[in-house]
């Protein structure tokens, strides 16, 4: 899964990105530290794996990963040049789902590019600068298809649709609200546009540490931004940038003893995944043995045969069944012989429907 980080300058993203990755991203208080996008892999926490890990004496352990993309702060303008923005638009039109750090808090000592702090605007501001290189990308495509759809049937009918969705955005709204024609070439042109307004969004209302125990309720900041999430079905979590930093420096037991302090039962990284997870409809399922204990991340509704695709495309190809059982069940029988003599793992063919938590060995030939 990969996810890209945008904001406005001074809004917390850079601090947020540093804490998530512990890569050291520059943070400073001003606009445009983040010269370079910054990429960092972040595991996914997942208690599972080390129980499962610790049973099976696996070798190695390995996570679920995260890839986050940090980009310049975003100003009004940035896709006609402005500031930085535009230039790493690019670097997150690939990405699963972008998280919009929105600053929730009050600070006379960091600067706000607009004078004060006000969600609603902060938000309206990212959303045109990206409706803005969406039309950017349709304008190219229509450019190229334009030429020879005089002549092809089916690039007038493109040509049709890119129309279609640049008047929509055009009227300030996001790709995400057009109304794809329900036709096959239509839903396969309108993906590979990439567009960044299609993609889900998760909001990260970044507060100061007096609202991180109630979760934001008596903000009125984190208030307006649930409100417009709401309007469009994305994700919010409230979060404290700079707690998430202080956080990021501590060990396991440390951390929880700090978050027990502050009265939270999870990091902001917790809750980002969980978040995310939400929004793509994302599950973890499981693999174990004395090689190698890992998570695989596939979306909800993936069968067997895709499910095992997703270690090697042979596993899919060549899917005999799949044997399964529920990690919560093999943590009680204490193994996988005692689970099986107790009737409670499945030989499942290839309409079985995966399940967060399953715990698979894929049995294959090719």
């Amino acid at each position: 899964m990969k996810l890209g980080i945008v904001g406005l300058p001074n809004v917390g993203k850079s601090t947020l990105f540093n804490s998530l990755t512990k890569a050291g991203a520059e943070s400073a208080n001003y606009p445009f530290c983040t010269i370079d996008p910054n990429v960092g892999i972040v595991a996914v926490p997942d208690e599972r794996l080390k129980k499962l890990g610790d049973m099976y004496h696996s070798k190695k352990v390995t996570p679920a990963v995260i890839e986050f993309v940090d980009i310049a702060g975003l100003v009004k303008g940035a896709s006609k040049g402005e500031g930085l923005g535009n230039q790493f638009l690019a670097n997150i039109r690939e990405v699963d789902a972008i998280v919009h750090v929105v600053r929730c808090f009050e600070d006379s000592n960091v600067v706000h590019v607009d004078g004060n702090v006000s969600p609603a605007r902060d938000i309206e501001t990212i959303n045109l600068e990206l409706i803005f290189s969406d039309v950017e990308i349709l304008e190219r495509r229509i450019a190229k298809v334009a030429k020879q759809a005089r002549m092809d049937k089916t690039l007038a009918k493109e040509l049709e649709l890119l129309e279609a969705v640049k008047a929509h955005l055009e009227d300030g709204n996001l790709a995400k609200t057009f109304e794809v024609p329900d036709d096959e070439d239509a839903e396969k042109w309108f993906a590979s546009y990439n567009l960044l307004t299609a993609k889900p969004v998760i909001y990260a209302a970044n507060v100061s540490e007096d609202d991180l125990a109630d979760d934001g309720a008596n903000n009125v900041h984190v208030a307006a931004v649930r409100e417009m999430a709401q309007a469009e079905n994305s994700e919010v979590f409230v979060i404290c940038a700079q707690i998430e930093q202080e956080i990021a420096e501590l060990d396991d037991d440390e951390k929880q003893m700090f978050l027990e302090d502050l009265g939270l039962k999870e990091s902001g990284l917790e809750k980002l995944i969980k978040a995310s997870y939400s929004l793509l409809g994302l599950i973890s399922y499981l693999t174990a043995g004395e090689d190698e204990t890992r998570a695989w991340t596939i979306r909800k509704g993936t069968k067997a045969p895709q499910a095992a695709g997703k270690i090697h495309s042979d596993f899919e190809r060549g899917f005999i069944r799949a044997e399964v059982v529920n990690y919560q069940d093999l943590l009680d029988c204490g193994s996988l012989s005692a689970a099986k003599e107790k009737g409670i793992v499945g030989l499942e063919g290839k309409e079985y429907v995966v399940k967060d938590g399953d715990v698979i060995l894929f049995r294959f030939n090719v």
